[in-house]
């Protein structure tokens, strides 16, 4: 039996689930998706409404998948996808060390849902109801590739329709005003 991947699946997808809450209902003391909402503006993540979904869902939804081993690569996918962006939106910029707000909490997720993908969901799993036990490196690079081409297309989706005085997309926030630069420090302890 397969216990050492229920359990990486349990927790990680777990914990997804439980963040992909806190940006959809407020859940576990999160911003829900208004403050969500916000924090893609602060990004330049726009249309900020759609993207604030999309990310508390890809969570929500990937998470549960990576969870109960369903649907393992599409999951994966989801997850790559928000995590590539939180590192190339918020987390790049500060190096790797998460200490320092770095991206390698990022970095430890997308290789644990990748890998998963790859050496299977394991025998306790919906995929190996459907004879799934292992997916295999052509679907571990699938998800890694479309989450990547995800993160991409969602964060020039955003450059395109950046309102004109920050027409950039780099996400920078004026220092000119407080109530932005809260919005971006929110951003920053969300992702």
């Amino acid at each position: 039996m397969d216990f050492g991947k229920l359990i990486v699946r349990l927790v990680v997808g777990g914990f997804f689930v439980g963040h992909g809450l806190q940006k959809l209902r407020g859940a576990f003391g999160g911003p829900g998706l208004e403050g969500t909402e916000q924090m893609m503006t602060a990004l330049s993540m726009q249309p900020a409404k759609v993207n604030a979904r999309a990310a508390a869902l890809s969570e929500t939804v990937g998470g549960a998948g990576i969870a109960l081993g369903a649907g393992t690569p599409f999951a994966a996918a989801a997850l790559i996808g928000t995590m590539a962006t939180a590192v190339r939106k918020v987390h790049g910029k500060n190096g790797p060390w998460n200490s320092a707000g770095g991206w390698e909490y990022n970095a430890v997720l997308m290789s644990v849902v990748a890998g998963l993908t790859n050496d299977g969901p394991g025998d306790l799993s919906f995929d190996a109801l459907i004879g799934k036990r292992r997916w295999g490196l052509g679907w571990g690079l699938f998800a890694v590739l479309a989450g990547f081409a995800g993160s991409t297309a969602a964060i020039e989706v955003g450059k395109r329709m950046a309102p004109p005085e920050d027409s950039t997309g780099s996400g920078d926030v004026s220092t000119d005003d407080p109530a932005a630069g809260a919005t971006a420090e929110s951003a920053d302890a969300a992702i």
